[in-house]
């Protein structure tokens, strides 16, 4: 309760603003019953009262203030022989002004003020000696008022600036993990669509197949449906891997790897398996490149070919070939099916995954009918850094 009141106080900046001049009041109040400087009581009171009470607007109209009181003094010392205390209110309107945002208008009291000093010199104090130290001892007291606001200005400047940097920073943090979170929700999207739709495709290929063979040959749809058991478990096991990302604990432990280059060949036994004819061959010295590259060329292979199983057509074939070269990898996936004339079911995501996951690594991906049939993809992936650093080691095994 007491803390709501005191911040309730604090917001009403006349409230402070009367406060903090209460000792100038009650200051003067002792004053009232004496002989006040020599000066009759009215006209005490009156300067009194001209000096202080605008202290209670100080900080909302600073600069008026300041001209008040500053006003209020240049007319005491052309009528009246004698400081008061209250004129210690030019010192506070100094310092409200100097410590606003504008420092043209802080040097701007300051001069008022040193020309204060000098005017109350003259007119209050009599004698060379007396005149010149009262002199240095007034202007050195404006002088350390300024600086004392020029200071606080520079400090609520800085806090200010550290206050806009640490939102600024948390603003910037918050837009980071949201793209992260984007970037992720993508990512497990695209492997989603990768592995449903690849192992759907063959597992309805093998369906296709099991439903014309289960009254001829027995065996043959055996067979087609063990394979379609063994790619459900396969789906099921890599959809899981992908999804416990997304628990909230980690204690179910480590995941199964994701598939590389080395995964190829048992994607091509898998799709000949579906009673697709299919050629793999690589050419060129395989290099040692990072899980992501691998990932990348494994789901564009993957992809390619679960393209051709569903658009190819009953008697089409297949080939993939995967070309290290010096500073690039190519992997071209082609088939004689059906090309252009292949039915489009409108979703498209296949081939902008296979876009979006080449361009990572600064690659690219073309996809288009063959010149006399068929289809064929062609993803290039730059490998500029493994081809050096696999150079690299070849000549150190020379030495």
């Amino acid at each position: 309760m007491a803390g709501r009141i005191w911040n309730w106080c604090r917001g009403i900046t006349p409230l402070v603003d009367l406060f903090l001049a209460s000792p100038l009041f009650l200051l003067s109040l002792g004053y009232f019953t004496g002989p006040a400087f020599g000066l009759r009581m009215s006209a005490f009171v009156l300067i009194t009262a001209a000096l202080l009470l605008p202290l209670v607007f100080r900080r909302t109209y600073p600069r008026t203030v300041f001209a008040v009181v500053s006003l209020v003094s240049f007319v005491q010392v052309l009528l009246v022989s004698v400081p008061v205390v209250a004129n210690v209110a030019v010192l506070m309107g100094l310092y409200t002004v100097a410590a606003g945002p504008s420092f043209r208008w802080g040097l701007a009291a300051l001069t008022v003020g040193q020309l204060g000093a000098v005017l109350a010199t003259f007119r209050f104090v009599s004698g060379e000696r007396d005149r010149l130290s009262n002199l240095i001892a007034i202007s050195a007291i404006v002088a350390g008022v300024w600086l004392l606001g020029l200071h606080m200005r520079t400090r609520r400047a800085y806090l200010r600036s550290v206050e806009e940097r640490a939102a600024r920073l948390e603003r910037e943090r918050d837009t980071e993990v949201q793209i992260a979170m984007a970037a992720e929700r993508a990512r497990i999207a695209r492997e989603l669509h990768d592995v449903v739709a690849h192992n759907v495709s063959v597992i309805v290929v093998q369906a296709d197949g099991a439903s014309y063979a289960i009254d001829t040959d027995t065996a043959r749809a055996r067979a087609a449906l063990e394979a379609i058991s063994a790619t459900g478990r396969q789906a099921l096991a890599e959809m899981r891997r992908m999804l416990g990302v997304l628990r909230e604990s980690d204690d179910a432990g480590s995941y199964t790897p994701q598939p590389g280059v080395a995964q190829l060949t048992d994607l091509v036994e898998q799709i000949r398996a579906s009673g697709l004819p299919l050629e793999f061959a690589v050419e060129g010295v395989p290099l040692e490149m990072s899980q992501g590259r691998q990932l990348t060329i494994f789901r564009i292979v993957q992809e390619a070919l679960t393209n051709t199983l569903k658009h190819a057509g009953p008697r089409a074939t297949a080939r993939v070939l995967l070309h290290y070269g010096d500073d690039a990898i190519e992997v071209r996936v082609t088939d004689d099916g059906r090309g252009a004339a292949a039915p489009d079911d409108g979703s498209g995501h296949g081939l902008l995954g296979m876009r979006e996951r080449a361009a990572v690594y600064g690659g690219e991906v073309r996809a288009r009918p063959r010149v006399g049939g068929g289809f064929e993809v062609i993803a290039r992936i730059p490998v500029q850094e493994e081809a050096a650093r696999e150079r690299a080691r070849r000549e150190e095994v020379r030495r």
